[in-house]
């Protein structure tokens, strides 16, 4: 009697081309791949890590807190004289919170270099006793090993203009591997499809199906918080992709443009205590909000000259998403509009949600820690899935 030969079933032509693509995308960009995934991994608890470091710094002793701080002016002039730096100080930031010490930042890009760190000219966070005005701390930032993997992961420390492409490409390539690797994984049947959601070792006994299965159930279960990690990623490097988020939410391709409001004040001299009013404005408008970021140079982040001063208010300790923006006249300390986060549009809210997003902190600490351990999983998917080409390879050369 003969027996019954039970042929597999042929791959469709669908995986086949999955097969392909996600093969030679992975051995072209794998190691970029893993560089920015490790680098953006351990960059998701920085906030944590340096609210413990940064502590003494951050928190105020309960005896030198009074009523009143000392004027921001004669905090920044303080800051100027002890600190006598080559550029200007550029911003502050001022916690509601009476019993946290405002930071002062320094920040300056250059035009010339081909890297991060030719490109920064200054970086520094100085942080300051308001009320005593007693210099707590000084952090050069440029050199902080956050902001090295902040760089590594926006552009390989190379200059952000052309650098963020560098990354930018291969994270596009990166989406496609993700989707084809959903491809592969799909089951042919029900009977495949159960080994495909765990992993089933008992009778395993060769790394190389344990190392087949890591890649592959490890990599479906992120695979989808991945996608979005990677598209939030792109939309920071390419106009199009912004432009696609906001015609989709709010039918436009670009952003409302702010418009600038005229002052008749801006014919008066400079009043000395113009940040100080502005201060006091938002502290009264948004008072349960975390903190609020004042520029001092007159100058935006792009180096153009401001012709008020717009204030940013922060809702939440650690996140970006929820942003009010009260602008002042840089003359009088007159509040001339106030735009708070709910009236901005769909996709201008989304703009400001996008970082948070990225990094997991729009879902809170529970978001990190997702976004921590699927970042981990996305650092081992190149070197995992190439020792499975490794090992096939391998197997190949002894048939021969």
């Amino acid at each position: 009697m003969r027996k019954k030969h039970h042929h597999k079933k042929k791959p469709s032509a669908t995986k086949k081309w999955s097969a392909q693509l996600h093969l030679w995308f992975g051995l072209s960009v794998g190691l970029i791949v893993f560089i920015v995934s490790l680098s953006g991994t351990l960059y998701v608890f920085k906030d944590e890590i340096q609210n413990i470091i940064r502590k003494d710094a951050i928190e105020l002793k309960r005896e030198t807190i009074r009523e009143q701080p000392l004027p921001i002016g004669l905090l920044r002039e303080k800051v100027t004289l002890e600190l006598n730096e080559k550029y200007p100080l550029s911003s502050v930031e001022i916690p509601m919170d009476k019993g946290k010490s405002y930071g002062f930042l320094y920040y300056k890009k250059g035009k010339k270099g081909w890297n991060y760190f030719q490109e920064v000219l200054i970086n520094k966070q100085v942080f300051v006793n308001q009320y005593t005005g007693e210099i707590l701390a000084v952090y050069d930032e440029k050199y902080d090993v956050f902001t090295i993997l902040k760089y590594i992961h926006w552009s390989l420390l190379l200059k952000s203009d052309w650098g963020k492409y560098v990354v930018g490409i291969p994270v596009v390539l990166f989406i496609v591997m993700l989707i084809t690797g959903i491809v592969l994984w799909w089951p042919q049947n029900k009977k495949a499809r159960k080994g495909r959601f765990w992993f089933n070792w008992k009778n395993v006994k060769t790394w190389k199906r344990k190392n087949y299965d890591l890649h592959n159930v490890l990599g479906f279960y992120s695979s989808f918080i991945a996608l979005l990690m990677a598209i939030t990623g792109i939309y920071f490097t390419y106009p199009y992709v912004k432009n696609a988020f906001n015609f989709t939410l709010s039918g436009s391709f670009e952003l409302p443009k702010e418009k600038q409001p005229k002052s008749p004040d801006s014919l008066l001299a400079k009043n000395n205590r113009v940040f100080d009013l502005a201060a006091d404005e938002t502290r009264k408008i948004y008072a349960s909000s975390s903190s609020f970021r004042i520029p001092l140079n007159g100058k935006n982040k792009k180096g153009k000259e401001l012709k008020n001063i717009p204030v940013t208010i922060y809702q939440q300790d650690g996140r970006y998403s929820e942003r009010n923006v009260l602008i002042f006249d840089k003359y009088s300390g007159k509040l001339l509009t106030n735009r708070p986060h709910q009236n901005l549009s769909a996709a201008e809210k989304y703009s400001n949600a996008n970082y948070d997003i990225h990094t997991g902190s729009y879902f809170g600490l529970a978001g990190k820690i997702i976004w921590f351990i699927a970042g981990l999983i996305c650092t081992s998917l190149p070197v995992t899935g190439f020792l499975v080409w490794w090992g096939k390879r391998k197997k190949q050369g002894k048939k021969i």
